[in-house]
């Protein structure tokens, strides 16, 4: 996207910027306002698991990341992003499991978010393609070849 937006606003870069900043605010920005969205992984007939919740939080890491990578990322923005993590680890909590004991450090989060961003924009892979072995859905998920 941030490809197109500079392309076709050439010479107004900060705009491209501005507005693929407030697109991103209006999407995080309108999560935790869809209750319809939080009663189903508070009260739904299927709450919050811990792969759930580990995927959850890997999105929101994710948003982080692209934002800041791409200068997208406002104080607002990150503020809220953070109360949304808070919200999901407080519905993971409110089932009688201990969040903390199911999410890996955050450093394994940033650097599966940075692999990612890595991937899409094309540049090439600075570990082996293996596995990540202490991934927490190694167990349940397929053998990936992330090279590509």
């Amino acid at each position: 996207m941030a490809s197109m937006a500079a392309d076709m606003f050439v010479g107004r870069e900060r705009f491209a910027t501005l507005l693929l900043m407030r697109l991103t605010e209006t999407v995080i920005l309108w999560l935790p306002e869809d209750q319809s969205f939080w009663d189903d992984i508070e009260e739904g007939p299927r709450p919050l698991g811990p792969v759930g919740l580990q995927q959850f939080y890997l999105d929101m890491k994710y948003v982080m990341c692209f934002a800041s990578q791409g200068r997208y990322l406002s104080r607002n923005l990150h503020r809220v992003d953070n109360e949304i993590i808070s919200k999901a680890i407080a519905a993971f909590s409110a089932t009688g499991m201990d969040p903390y004991s199911v999410l890996p450090e955050d450093e394994w989060f940033n650097e599966v978010c940075q692999d990612a961003i890595d991937r899409l924009s094309g540049k090439p892979r600075a570990i082996n393609g293996d596995k990540e072995l202490n991934s927490p859905t190694a167990s349940i998920s397929a053998p990936v070849n992330l090279i590509g």
